[in-house]
């Protein structure tokens, strides 16, 4: 896909950082506790924006330090099905657009 468009652009880049956001959190979980580098090589990310997420997921409260790694919080479960109803929420709002997109 080519996007010659800012808003289009942004878009993409946001779903792109929110998609690895939570891959992270879910590995996280999965292999708590874990750190930089072995998220970096289970996710084949770089470090620099494994830790980048890391801050995020630490600054929503979804994620802790620990001396041997991230490990979640209790906040994980509810974020998780925040984010599955969002999702579902923009899949009916990318139906519409479509729909609007044809109509003449």
């Amino acid at each position: 896909m080519t996007d010659t468009n800012t808003i289009t652009k942004r878009l993409e880049n946001e779903v792109s950082l929110l998609e690895r956001h939570v891959k992270m959190l879910k590995t996280i979980k999965e292999n708590e506790p874990i750190g930089i580098i072995r998220l970096a090589e289970l996710l084949g990310h770089p470090q620099h924006k494994v830790r980048y997420s890391l801050r995020i997921l630490e600054q929503e409260g979804l994620i802790v330090p620990s001396p041997d790694g991230a490990v979640t919080t209790e906040k994980f479960d509810e974020f998780m099905k925040d984010i599955d109803r969002l999702l579902e929420d923009m899949e009916k709002a990318v139906n519409r657009l479509k729909i609007e997109l044809k109509s003449p």
